[in-house]
């Protein structure tokens, strides 16, 4: 019954990032005024050399902390699951 679970949990996994994978379009990305706006701007107002940076950790900040902390409560779940599910029977019995 565990087994079937921890497959299941990992079939469901495996079918998530696959449609991920699949929905996303490489190639040319569109063009916006957006882009060119943060590439002569984009040092002066964040004060770093790196655009990426720049635009990850200062334009984007609130939005890459919200996704942080998505991704930690993502692992720390699936750790408590496989953890639980890992535990044998008898290591649950109280006195």
């Amino acid at each position: 019954m565990k087994n079937a679970l921890q497959y299941g949990v990992l079939i469901v996994c495996a079918v998530a990032f696959l449609m991920a994978g699949l929905g996303l379009s490489f190639g040319t990305p569109a063009y916006t005024d957006m882009d060119d706006y943060m590439l002569a701007h984009g040092q002066e107002e964040t004060g770093s050399n790196n655009i990426v940076t720049g635009v990850v950790f200062d334009y984007r900040g609130f939005d890459t902390l919200g996704e942080a902390t998505v991704l930690f409560t993502v692992v720390l779940g699936a750790g408590l699951v496989f953890r639980r599910l890992g535990k044998k029977e008898d290591e649950y019995e109280y006195e």
